[in-house]
């Protein structure tokens, strides 16, 4: 009897743990997580986007002028700054989208270079629409130039370069047509150099 009384007792003790079978006495309660705190108006508003940034239009007379001949680009010719007056194509006096400059060799000839700019419409367009007097001639082409033509009329001749914007206009009145356009074609390359540089075109 004493035996069973304590089998009994054994039998009790282990019924008080919890019961496999009873969910809420063999889980603990979920212990609850920090409360979050809800997002203001301001996080909830979405950032305000960067303006955007417009570059303003480069002037085109400053673009002109860096398209120039220099003195320094000349020197091999002998010249020296004049005021002479030169006709051909597209060298009109000076506004405020270009930029000339005159040169006169010690023969008396004249040296004229006019970069002009045509924010407004395609260099290309205007070399290739432009109506010069006297007979075509050929010129080396010069790389970077959208658009090249030359004239002689008499013993003056005249080159148009064209790029982006940008006409550069070479004339030389010279004592004959063939000195003319000899010095035309030497300065050819100066002048493709200079229109087509990146400072010319920004």
């Amino acid at each position: 009897m004493v035996a069973l009384a304590a089998v009994a007792l054994v039998g009790l003790t282990g019924c008080d743990g919890p019961d496999p079978n009873n969910l809420e006495t063999y889980y603990d309660d979920p212990v609850p997580s920090a409360t979050l705190s809800a997002p203001t108006p301001e996080a909830l508003a979405p950032a305000p986007k960067a303006a955007p940034v417009t570059q303003a239009a480069p002037d085109p007379g400053l673009l002109a002028e860096r398209a120039l001949l220099s003195d320094q680009d000349v020197a091999e010719e002998g010249v020296q700054p004049g005021s002479g007056a030169a006709s051909g194509c597209l060298t009109d006096d000076v506004s405020a989208t270009s930029r000339t400059a005159s040169w006169r060799y010690p023969s008396g000839s004249v040296l004229r270079h006019r970069v002009a700019a045509y924010p407004d419409g395609s260099a290309g367009d205007i070399v290739a629409n432009a109506q010069c007097t006297g007979h075509t001639v050929d010129v080396p082409a010069q790389a970077g130039v959208e658009r090249q033509r030359a004239w002689c009329d008499g013993k003056t001749c005249t080159v148009l370069l064209a790029r982006g914007t940008l006409v550069s206009g070479l004339t030389v009145s010279a004592s004959t047509e063939s000195r003319a356009i000899d010095a035309a074609k030497r300065l050819l390359p100066a002048m493709a150099a200079k229109l087509t540089a990146p400072a010319a075109q920004q």
